[in-house]
């Protein structure tokens, strides 16, 4: 399946390969200060292949905060937080927003919460690298 999404006016944009085909699209809502802010709800395939294509770089604001280990791509023309990135190991792993996908009935998406306070930092590194996307590509689009 490939699943499309962006933002609300399409300068930050990705396109997740997620194979094989899921029934349904688990996805976290999380419970961070941040994502409780803006309705954060993330999901991710560690065998999948993302692409984000940034129409316009000087219109993405990068947001990091608590222990600074993952990066909210915000597009600044717009407000929409469609992808998160961390760094581990040289090699970029992200989540992306149910919120922002273009193609996918709703009704495949099952949300549930997620918190993740309770983690210390090396906790939350290995779940990303074991839970994130890994194959991830960020291209100039257009």
């Amino acid at each position: 399946m490939l699943i499309l999404g962006s933002c609300h006016c399409g300068n930050i944009s990705f396109r997740l390969g997620w194979d094989p085909d899921p029934a349904e699209i688990p996805a976290r809502v999380c419970d961070c200060t941040f994502c409780v802010k803006h309705g954060g709800t993330w999901t991710s395939n560690p065998k999948g292949a993302l692409e984000v294509a940034i129409a316009d770089p000087s219109l993405v604001s990068r947001y990091a905060f608590g222990t600074r280990t993952a990066t909210f791509h915000v597009c600044a023309k717009c407000g929409v937080v469609p992808v998160a990135t961390s760094e581990l190991e040289g090699r970029t792993y992200a989540v992306v927003s149910v919120k922002a996908f273009t193609n996918v009935d709703p009704s495949r998406i099952r949300p549930a919460p997620a918190s993740f306070e309770a983690e210390d930092v090396d906790a939350r590194l290995a779940r990303r690298k074991r839970n994130w996307i890994g194959n991830v590509r960020f291209t100039q689009a257009g």
